[in-house]
């Protein structure tokens, strides 16, 4: 049962939270879901914009820097609080960067009659977060890195984070071969089909000179 779904959907309510907190009515309640996409692609624009100013990194820890895990939007009557989970918030603690964002969205959503508050929480083990792990194997895989070196990588990366299981699985053109296939690889136990394991997943796309290369990775946290 457990095998074939979204892992994050399937544990909504149980292990799994959601990222957005606000009350509407039924015929507002559209306006909010676009209100929310807009605010989470404005800070992710601004993120990738701002990164490619910087200078270009080389080390492993940068290679997956900036990367933001999830993004929470709590809405009150007058305020929206916007709380960016971060791996490494190098950038977004540049002096006037929040301000700097904090104008981008508000023109973004024209809230007019609202304020907006926006933190940065650091995510403590940032090699438990699968975005991250995704963002390494493509910063490795643009850099001519082996496919199955890349993600063997990832695998010892997640040695330094303490969680019972990983899987990681890349589909596409892989090593440029004219005919596209998917390789697997994982360690640990992934219990897909228990609704109490908390298991975080991820969906990534990597652009290559051969093509669009799809990358999904599920880690096992815990049970509860």
């Amino acid at each position: 049962m457990g095998q074939k779904i979204n892992p994050l959907g399937f544990r909504l309510g149980t292990t799994q939270n959601h990222h957005s907190f606000w009350f509407a009515q039924p015929k507002n309640y559209s306006e909010g879901l676009q209100e929310d996409k807009k605010i989470r692609n404005c800070i992710k624009n601004y993120i990738q914009k701002n990164r490619k100013k910087s200078s270009n990194r080389k080390m492993e820890s940068d290679s997956s820097s900036e990367v933001i895990t999830h993004i929470e939007i709590q809405k009150e009557i007058d305020t929206i609080h916007v709380i960016i989970h971060i791996g490494f918030p190098n950038l977004l603690k540049k002096k006037g960067a929040i301000e700097e964002l904090e104008k981008d969205i508000q023109k973004e959503v024209n809230s007019v009659n609202q304020r907006l508050n926006i933190a940065i929480e650091k995510v403590k083990e940032p090699y438990r977060q699968p975005s991250i792990l995704a963002e390494y194997i493509a910063f490795q895989l643009k850099n001519r890195v082996s496919f199955r070196k890349a993600m063997k990588k990832a695998i010892e990366l997640t040695k330094k984070a303490d969680i019972k299981g990983v899987k990681i699985k890349i589909a596409g053109r892989l090593g440029g071969k004219e005919i596209a296939r998917a390789e697997c690889i994982k360690k640990g136990r992934l219990p897909l089909q228990t609704i109490r394991a908390k298991i975080d997943y991820c969906c990534y796309p990597i652009r290559t000179i051969y093509g669009v290369l799809g990358v999904k990775i599920w880690i096992f946290v815990e049970e509860e």
